[in-house]
């Protein structure tokens, strides 16, 4: 088979089938699926006939029964990562190669050896794949194809009994995944071990030459996750043969080059490797000079933004640089995310800007937290339907230069909305953002913390209003302002003080114009955090016996606890009843013990609201904080936050054109360059 392809055949691979590297068992549900339902394995030509009866239109599934003899965990069902002198069936690619032990099966259906037909029928030149396979022993391959709906039968089906590898190819079309669909293939295995020593999805195409690309690092302080990437990309010779460049953009104190491993691990590619330092000026600061200095340098086609705390699986940048030179335009092409601690686990399939309350979140239809090892991909239909998204996270994610040229580098907001807003921006100049299925890292999942109640809370209102401001197709940004109004009150009613106090400000430099972006990256982290740090509710102890017992005068009315308001009139009442209770004296012993002990996932506002001090956890489970009530910071927020959310509202139109009419001069890469030189270290 052809590698990368040539101008004598004319193909092109576009996905490699690969397995997990010896040992890694935590992430094999995303490559091979094993544990099929019980029943005979079906001859090939019992297969055809089924596949000649069955009703292309019926979306039923034609060969259910058609499973393995012996269901098996992965371990005993199939061996991969095998080098070759492990058998003698030929030359094996450790990666690209697998055993199935005889009367077993394993299905390819499965994240990352699946192909994601629709997606490549959606936005790409294409209008048929090659699946071409390298087997050898005894047993029978059956491909699958999918709906939109997730029903899925078989399609084609080849049998083969030979000592020695043997070389087979099938075209398939991809004219029926209009709106959504895979194909993959099962092995089953006969009365013999069967082989699979190489396989990937193929195509035959005039665009052969691979684009090439630079990767842009931002790392603050993670010296271990830096190196330990590093050493990835090193490992895979592949990539770097179309890779240019790799710009780690090192903005802390905890330098990557200092770290004991660096040299070692980075030897492989320490000609493609350039360490460049600077201010921290967040990941907004760290990946616009990447694509900065990408662009500057003239060479690549693309740069892949990448995070410091993640995991790539490599094949997954050559599937991206493949996508993309194949799309039928230019196209921003991102990479799911899995969770790194538990790594079957998918946090996001696609998503969204949702254009009137303008927040982020997945697209409808799509399950936030999907676990492949509990639910495998044939089984899970919402899967097969086709995701379009507004933008792709920046954890991963493939931007053609020629997009950055056009539309410049990224908002300048140190943290949050960076990917989104720039997502929005592409769209809107016509190029489109593909979260391609089978392109992803592991990431540090960050279910178990909560952001929005710290210092990066202003980040999370501002940057939002931001890109309201320059995105909302609605006249006073639709919801916006006021469901933030509602936060707000919220947080005060839950006696988070130095939360709502940042959201204030946020709103104060978002009325004080674009301006204030550039003049305050470097320096306003600090300022946040010594604001936050005269609050109470900032202050956190690892242990919770640090504060005083719990104490309280009276107990609960009726010894109930707050419920959680069931309607609409229920959460005016208990909001009211709150706001009551706020401006009222605070109790005799309320100053010296708190009241009450409540977990992070139960500190909710009709909670809090009701006691004068309550001992809260962190949502991480590192610490606790005491928060207390105060009846004169509750007022004077309450007044402060009406009156900026009424200036905000009124103001929207005249910021909104402000804002718009700005966009290029505080996203241009001649006023980023100023930025950069001024935090230069």
């Amino acid at each position: 088979m052809t590698e990368t392809g040539s101008a004598l055949d004319g193909i092109r691979v576009l996905q490699r089938v690969v397995f997990p590297t010896q040992g890694n068992l935590d992430v094999v549900s995303l490559y091979v699926e094993t544990k099929l339902d019980q029943g005979p394995v079906v001859s090939a030509l019992e297969l055809e006939e089924s596949t000649k009866s069955s009703d292309s239109k019926d979306d039923t599934l034609a060969a259910s029964a058609i499973t393995s003899a012996v269901p098996g965990e992965a371990q005993s069902a199939v061996r991969f990562g095998i080098d070759a002198q492990a058998t003698s069936t030929g030359d094996l690619a450790g990666r690209r190669s697998a055993v199935v032990s005889a009367g077993r099966r394993v299905s390819l259906g499965a994240y990352f050896n699946a192909f994601p037909a629709s997606y490549w029928r959606r936005w790409s030149v294409l209008d048929e794949v090659l699946l071409r396979m390298r087997i050898s022993g005894e047993g029978t391959i059956i491909v699958y194809r999918s709906t939109a709906r997730g029903h899925s039968h078989p399609v084609e089906s080849i049998y083969f009994d030979a000592d020695g590898a043997q070389d087979y190819v099938l075209a398939l079309p991809l004219k029926q995944f209009i709106d959504g669909g895979w194909y993959w293939f099962d092995i089953a295995a006969g009365s013999r071990d069967a082989v699979l020593v190489e396989a990937d999805w193929a195509a035959r195409t005039d665009r052969l030459r691979s684009g090439r690309f630079s990767i842009g690092i931002t790392t603050f302080n993670r010296p271990d996750f830096c190196v330990d990437g590093l050493r990835v990309l090193g490992e895979a010779p592949d990539v770097l043969d179309v890779l240019d460049q790799i710009y780690v953009v090192d903005q802390g104190t905890q330098r990557v080059e200092d770290h004991p491993e660096f040299a070692e691990a980075t030897k492989a590619i320490a000609d493609k490797l350039q360490i460049i330092k600077q201010g921290n000026l967040g990941g907004s600061g760290g990946f616009s000079r990447a694509m900065d200095e990408t662009v500057r340098a003239g060479s690549s086609d693309y740069v892949l933004l990448l995070d410091d705390d993640v995991i790539t699986e490599p094949e997954s940048m050559l599937r991206a640089v493949t996508f993309a030179d194949l799309a039928r335009r230019p196209t921003i092409v991102g990479g799911h995310m899995f969770s790194l601690y538990d790594r079957s686990v998918l946090h996001a399939f696609g998503e969204r800007v949702a254009p009137y309350n303008f927040w982020w979140g997945s697209v409808p239809g799509t399950r936030p937290g999907h676990d492949f090892g509990r639910r495998s991909l044939r089984h899970t239909p919402w899967l097969h339907r086709r995701v379009d998204v507004d933008y792709n996270g920046w954890w991963m994610c493939l931007i053609p230069t020629a997009a950055v040229r056009d539309l410049g580098l990224a908002l300048p907001v140190f943290i949050k909305w960076d990917d989104a807003e720039y997502g929005l921006r592409a769209r809107e100049a016509g190029y489109p953002t593909v979260s391609l299925p089978g392109m992803a890292v592991w990431h540090v999942p960050w279910q178990d913390k909560n952001d929005a109640l710290d210092w990066q809370a202003y980040y999370h209102l501002r940057n939002r209003l931001v890109a309201a401001l320059l995105h909302s197709p609605y006249d006073r940004g639709g919801s916006v302002v006021t469901e933030n109004l509602e936060y707000q009150i919220r947080h005060l009613l839950s006696m988070q003080y130095s939360t709502a106090t940042l959201r204030l400000l946020a709103i104060e430099d978002v009325l004080g114009g674009p301006e204030h972006l550039h003049r305050e990256l470097a320096g306003k982290m600090a300022e946040l955090r010594e604001v936050r740090g005269g609050f109470p509710d900032s202050r956190a102890e690892s242990d919770i016996e640090s504060f005083p017992p719990v104490r309280r005068l009276k107990p609960p009315r009726r010894g109930k606890e707050p419920t959680s308001p069931t309607n609409t009139v229920g959460l005016w009442v208990k909001a009211a009843l709150g706001a009551v209770r706020q401006v009222r004296p605070v109790g005799q012993l309320a100053n010296k013990y708190p009241q009450a002990v409540v977990p992070y996932q139960d500190a909710e506002w009709w909670r809090l609201s009701n006691v004068d001090g309550a001992l809260v956890s962190a949502a991480d489970g590192t610490s606790t904080a005491w928060y207390q009530r105060d009846p004169t910071k509750f007022r004077q927020l309450l007044q402060r936050s009406l009156k900026l959310h009424s200036v905000m509202l009124r103001e929207w139109p005249r910021l909104r054109e402000q804002y718009r009419g700005a966009v290029k001069d505080f996203t241009s890469p001649d006023e980023w360059r100023k930025t950069f030189e001024s935090s230069a270290q």
